[in-house]
């Protein structure tokens, strides 16, 4: 997955993303809901399309309006974050108290 770009609208690997951001947001593979909507296209291509469309519009006005608070972050400020939350080793955290003391 590419992390330079956040939003999964602007990707070259998918079309529009709304399989995609589905994934990610109940977190199941998107693969499957692809294969889904192009089994169904086969029957009724006009009810698929039209469902497509109003998923990506739903898609779009929750990313609008809840945007992913982690895609507004830079990599470089999660690795200094989670390096900030690592646990102190127990000789470092002794040395660290009788200093203070």
């Amino acid at each position: 997955m590419q992390e330079s770009q956040s939003s999964v609208f602007a990707r070259d690997d998918t079309f529009f993303g709304v399989c995609e951001a589905l994934g990610e947001d109940f977190g199941f593979n998107p693969i499957f809901l692809r294969i889904t909507f192009a089994g169904f296209l086969l029957w009724k291509p006009v009810e698929v399309v039209v469902a497509y469309l109003i998923a990506g519009l739903v898609v779009g006005l929750v990313r609008w309006a809840f945007p992913n608070p982690r895609s507004t972050v830079a990599p470089e400020q999660v690795a200094e974050a989670q390096l900030a939350a690592e646990p102190v080793p127990e000789n470092d955290r002794v040395e660290a108290l009788a200093v203070a003391a």
